[in-house]
């Protein structure tokens, strides 16, 4: 189910966000191949593995590979996120994938990209975002750097971007009838998202001096607050009229709360919102402002979020298969998405993969045998 029903992609096993774009994917509807190791990792907990099959196999043996290129042959993408070099070396980089299938795309996720001085170091998140100017930008003024997650990079600036990167390919492909190679790089990615701050810094409104600006907590009306109780609660009351409704809402009739934009008040402004804030609960602000254009909403957990009514409305988060997980997104109208299906037991589907690529029982056991192939559940196992 979905609108990606009908498409086929290969992902070869590996952490963080090219399995991110293998779930997107298949959250969508395509029928998603995760290529496992023999000594794989179970990926029946991971929320990242969800609705795929797997097949595992030893691609150090010419036999496992060509098993890959039978797959391949079928495929319409594959997607893999190993370090430059790693796929040419196993004998199964772009330019031998794209002879078996000339409308593969050959979608790659790195940190740093196939070219450049640092493609083949190691590195994380942390660092791409480092590089790009994320990691600079984020904070209290006066204070550290803080550390978003693993978002930035791993998530949004490259399996999201690697996803952008195999439908854009593919919608070339099915006018061309070509395939290519696409390369999604992290720091390319992480950079993107920083694309309006590029037209702040063009205008002098952003010069990365943290927790000092509009969006990054340094205006009084855009920012975290903490509650009597030692919660917190957002305020992002940025266009006039929602920050007039803010003022009426809190009593604030001084003269020096109308200068909304006057950046040399905002510090003192500040100080005088986190004395307002700290004088009630978090959920006495939820009951008086949430829901109201003042453009505010409690800070809440995962598991909070996850009773929320507007979650329980939307069934934004959800239990599937025992695990509380997102739910699919987006969301079509004429072509919705199904629910979720549990990460697999590296190679759980090996035999029913094998027997799709018309390979028959005979040899189906001789790859066993000769430890090609593997499967940790028989098949039909829940």
């Amino acid at each position: 189910m979905g609108p990606l029903e009908g498409l086929t992609i290969i992902e070869m096993a590996g952490l963080g966000p090219a399995p991110f774009c293998g779930m997107m994917l298949a959250d969508l509807g395509a029928r998603v191949i995760r290529v496992d190791r023999i000594d794989g990792s179970d990926g029946r907990s991971d929320v990242l593995c969800r609705n795929r099959s797997s097949i595992a196999i030893n691609l150090q043996l010419a036999e496992g590979r060509d098993i890959v290129f039978d797959l391949v042959r079928r495929a319409d993408a594959l997607i893999e996120g190993f370090r430059p070099g790693v796929m040419e070396r196993l004998g199964l980089g772009p330019e031998v994938c794209l002879k078996e299938n000339p409308r593969l795309v050959f979608a790659r996720m790195t940190g740093w990209g196939q070219q450049g001085p640092l493609a083949h170091a190691a590195g994380h998140d942390i660092n791409y975002i480092s590089l790009t100017g994320v990691t600079h930008a984020i904070g209290r003024a006066g204070g550290p750097p803080v550390i978003p997650l693993n978002l930035v990079a791993d998530y949004g600036g490259g399996g999201m971007l690697l996803a952008f990167g195999v439908m854009s390919a593919l919608w070339h492909a099915s006018r061309s009838g070509s395939g290519q190679v696409v390369d999604a790089a992290m720091v390319d990615g992480a950079s993107a998202l920083m694309a309006q701050y590029y037209g702040f810094l063009a205008a002098k409104e952003f010069e990365g001096d943290r927790g000092t600006h509009l969006l990054d907590g340094g205006a009084h009306f855009y920012g975290l607050y903490e509650t009597a109780d030692g919660s917190y609660i957002s305020i992002g009351a940025l266009e006039p009229k929602f920050y007039s409704l803010l003022c009426d809402k809190l009593g604030l009739g001084e003269d020096i709360w109308t200068a909304q934009m006057d950046e040399e008040k905002w510090p003192v402004l500040r100080k005088r919102l986190e004395e307002i804030f700290r004088t009630r609960t978090r959920a006495e602000w939820t009951q008086l402002l949430e829901g109201t254009d003042v453009c505010f909403a409690p800070v809440l957990s995962m598991r909070e979020f996850s009773e929320h009514p507007h979650n329980k409305a939307r069934n934004t988060v959800a239990e599937f298969y025992g695990i509380l997980q997102p739910s699919p997104a987006p969301r079509f109208s004429a072509t919705p998405a199904g629910s979720p299906a549990r990460g697999r037991y590296p190679g759980e589907d090996t035999v029913a993969i094998l027997e799709q690529l018309d390979i028959d029982q005979a040899r189906i056991e001789q790859l066993f045998q000769a430890g090609v192939v593997s499967q940790a559940m028989k098949k039909g196992a829940s």
